[in-house]
């Protein structure tokens, strides 16, 4: 690693002590927030690395990968967990998680705490916050100090790094058009996961579908399950609904209680799909045809591409993986 800046070189340039820096550095208010201003402007021009990342940076030999994830309840990152860790163990890695909670400030600490601590690398699937807000700053800091970086599922093309995805629109599309088929002919688009790159893949693919049939569009986008039910309740009565492609689980499930809540049947009155292929959606009555996510490869892949591109074995051109999936036909639609 080249050399960079030293806290006691940083105390000089300051004339400040080198407490005073690694205070600053640290947030801790006992420094004014000018003097942490400064310092930590002045630490960023001479990119200074901490002593623990220096370090690790060097060595890079703990066979111990970071994880972050948006959420841990979603089947989708239970799953995807569950394929990270079983190929961690079998390769012989370790892995720490974190939890953004769909925060970019939460997400930003985690990276930081795993950067100064003895990671080898990092495997991320990024907030809602983070996707909404285009601010990829954090993330970039990453980049700066070459440690290997995986995104998976939730992904921003502008990211140089190795990814690892489903095509969303594509899949979209295809679940789109199979309703259609079905005869359906006022579909609508259900989410509670807006502002994250796969629901806007999603939307993406399911507007050139009804663009290539001519049909017309329509969203429910909600924040809690009251505001779900009262649009479904509406389009209902208003007869602008006979299916729904749904973004996640949650949302078609939501979808599937207020139909049957307001006496229609399904799929004979309203054919639903929704993606990620959880328990929920196997055993609600009547049970969700999905599109399978493959969670769990998503996550081994993640992995795998991880230690390959730590252990050298990849070509210096990031990769780019689309997994390529299907739709799992079960009572909410009808039988082909």
């Amino acid at each position: 690693m080249e050399n960079r800046v030293t806290l006691k070189e940083l105390s000089k340039l300051l004339n400040v002590s080198i407490s005073t820096v690694s205070k600053a550095l640290r947030d801790s208010p006992e420094i004014s927030p000018e003097t942490r201003k400064k310092v930590k402007e002045l630490a960023e021009l001479n990119q200074y690395v901490p002593n623990a990342l220096a370090q690790n940076l060097k060595n890079r030999k703990t066979k111990t990968i970071g994880v972050i994830i948006p959420s841990i309840l979603p089947h989708f990152f239970a799953k995807a967990l569950h394929g990270i860790e079983t190929k961690a163990a079998e390769l012989g890695y370790g892995i720490i998680i974190c939890i953004s909670n769909e925060s970019r400030e939460k997400e930003a600490e985690s990276i930081k705490r795993l950067m100064n601590g003895r990671v080898d690398g990092l495997i991320l699937s990024l907030s809602r916050e983070t996707q909404a807000s285009k601010d990829t700053s954090h993330i970039m800091d990453i980049l700066k100090y070459r440690i290997p970086l995986v995104l998976f599922d939730r992904v921003l093309e502008e990211i140089d790094c190795d990814k690892v995805s489903i095509n969303d629109a594509l899949q979209a599309e295809q679940a789109t058009i199979k309703l259609f088929q079905q005869s359906c002919r006022k579909i609508v688009y259900c989410t509670g996961i807006s502002n994250t790159s796969v629901d806007d893949q999603r939307k993406t693919g399911y507007l050139q579908a009804l663009e290539s049939l001519k049909l017309d569009s329509n969203f429910v986008e909600f924040d809690t399950p009251e505001v779900a039910s009262a649009a479904i309740q509406r389009l209902l009565k208003q007869d602008k609904m006979d299916a729904v492609l749904a973004s996640d689980e949650l949302s078609a499930i939501l979808a599937m209680k207020s139909i049957l809540k307001s006496g229609y049947r399904i799929p004979e009155d309203v054919a639903i799909i929704g993606f990620t292929n959880g328990s929920m959606s196997e055993h609600f009555v009547p049970s969700l045809t999905t599109v399978d996510q493959h969670a769990e490869e998503q996550g081994s892949l993640a992995l795998e591409t991880m230690v390959d591109r730590i252990e050298g074995k990849l070509p210096a051109d990031k990769l780019n993986y689309k997994l390529e999936t299907s739709i799992i036909q079960r009572d909410s639609t009808l039988p082909e």
